[in-house]
């Protein structure tokens, strides 16, 4: 309304405007009487003049007339000026008459308004053209471009855009009506927001679980083993105090059969779970705190389920950056790795490195860690100019005897899905070494991986 009002009063104040000039140009057309006395001197100066030798034409230049030196009343001269209204005297200097003397002041005074109506028409004409391109522009910003910013917005709305916002003007009729319509985008952009967390923190949470579930499942598989081989023995264990089974071997046998068949169902599901749920994730929560290293022995008795792990020595006391939780699934994923596909013991040795980083890749490892190479152990950002820095990590390196990763095969294994050729028979997402890569590099450490008389995978973790 205030937009309205806004346009009503500069249209009013506009017309106004046009009114004064009207009144101007009317004014200027009011009727000059003559003044006969002054044209009675005008014609005496003039015989006089003329008596004294004075030239025609200088006197008509000087008085502004015209002299007729004709007494024919029919003179063509004598009746254009009549035609053309002017004013007319007998002409008569020392008393005798010899032709007429006019003053074309109508004439004059027409002409002269004439031109000044003009003038003033195309003054009009102009202020009403100027006038016409404001109304235009005004209209335009104010009534035809809002229209077209809402249709181009509820376009991009459609499309699925929430992040252009919708140009505001609050004085425009339409203020209120846009500033309603990107509100609206907002509160979407913001509702989407929060489903996309919502569902990110759903996948995340499934992952985690799908991944976590693997490791009882490990445990239920193994003691469907070492039940199976008491069967076989034809003797059960219960605590250290061998019994005498009193159910037929064979009929144990089948329901430990039946009880690894369905742990490998699970396994296979939960597999299969993960692996849709970090099809689009991503990427899953890893939070690196400062932990005592003495705490990684305990995760590898967590896991001896998986066979003999042996520690070559003792683990140094310090301080690293780790997450608890995403260092047991790595660990637990190299080991388990390690039993599957090689079937040896494996050794587990610790030490302290040092690694020369610049600056710049020193700052970059607090925010994404070192990355290794397949084969060549490496850190990220060695290439960035700066001066370098010693970096200590503590290194873990597990090893198992078998016969390691075909050369093909090693600078693939750490992406996500990738499976090599002796994996086909084998059950597995492709997931396992993709997230220890992903664990170690966001808790400040990385990764390397190698063959030397068998598979060798250490996982650096950053001294405080």
């Amino acid at each position: 309304m205030k937009l309205l009002r806004k346009i009503a009063i500069t249209y009013t104040f506009f017309m106004l405007i046009m009114f004064g000039i009207f009144y101007y140009l009317n004014s200027q057309f009011a009727y000059k009487q003559r003044d006969l006395i002054a044209y009675n001197e005008l014609l005496h100066m003039v015989q006089n003049d003329y008596a004294n030798g004075k030239r025609v034409e200088r006197i008509e230049e000087e008085y502004d007339c015209h002299i007729v030196l004709s007494t024919e009343i029919s003179d063509t001269e004598l009746a254009e000026l009549y035609r053309n209204s002017a004013f007319v005297l007998d002409f008569a200097p020392n008393g005798e008459y010899i032709g007429k003397v006019a003053w074309t002041d109508e004439l004059d005074q027409h002409n002269d308004s004439k031109r000044g109506f003009f003038g003033m028409s195309l003054a009009m004409w102009a202020l009403l053209l100027i006038g016409g391109y404001v109304l235009f522009f005004y209209l335009h910003r104010h009534f035809v471009k809002p229209v077209s910013n809402l249709k181009n917005f509820s376009q991009e709305i459609a499309k699925g855009n929430l992040d252009e916002p919708l140009p505001l003007h609050k004085n425009d009729l339409f203020g209120s009506f846009v500033e309603a319509f990107d509100i609206m985008r907002e509160q979407l952009k913001e509702s989407k927001k929060r489903e996309m967390e919502a569902e990110k923190a759903r996948k995340e949470l499934v992952t985690e679980l799908s991944h976590d579930i693997k490791t009882p499942v490990a445990v239920i598989k193994a003691t469907c083993e070492v039940l199976d081989v008491k069967a076989m023995q034809g003797s059960t264990t219960v605590g250290e105090t061998p019994a005498v089974a009193t159910i037929p071997n064979s009929e144990i046998r089948d329901k430990v059969a039946t009880i690894s068949g369905k742990a490998d169902t699970i396994s296979q599901l939960v597999s299969n779970m993960m692996h849709a749920n970090l099809e689009d994730l991503e990427q899953l929560e890893v939070s690196a705190t400062e932990e005592n290293s003495r705490i990684l022995a305990d995760m590898f008795n967590n896991i001896k389920h998986y066979g003999t792990i042996i520690l070559d020595n003792e683990i140094p006391g310090l301080l690293v950056y780790m997450d608890r939780l995403r260092l047991e699934q790595a660990v637990d994923n190299v080991i388990g790795n390690s039993y599957k596909y090689a079937g040896t013991d494996v050794h587990v040795s610790f030490d302290v490195i040092k690694v020369d980083m610049p600056e710049a890749a020193e700052e970059g490892s607090r925010n994404g860690g070192v990355a290794g190479k397949a084969g060549a152990p490496g850190v990220a950002g060695a290439g960035a100019i700066g001066s370098l820095k010693k970096v200590e990590f503590l290194r873990i390196r597990i090893k198992d005897s078998g016969p390691g990763v075909s050369e093909e095969d090693l600078p693939l294994i750490s992406e996500k899905y990738y499976r090599g050729n002796n994996a086909k028979n084998v059950a597995g997402s492709g997931l396992g070494f993709y997230l220890v890569k992903y664990y170690m590099e966001r808790m400040k450490g990385g990764m390397e991986y190698y063959n030397d008389h068998g598979f060798v995978v250490e996982l650096l973790l950053r001294k405080v």
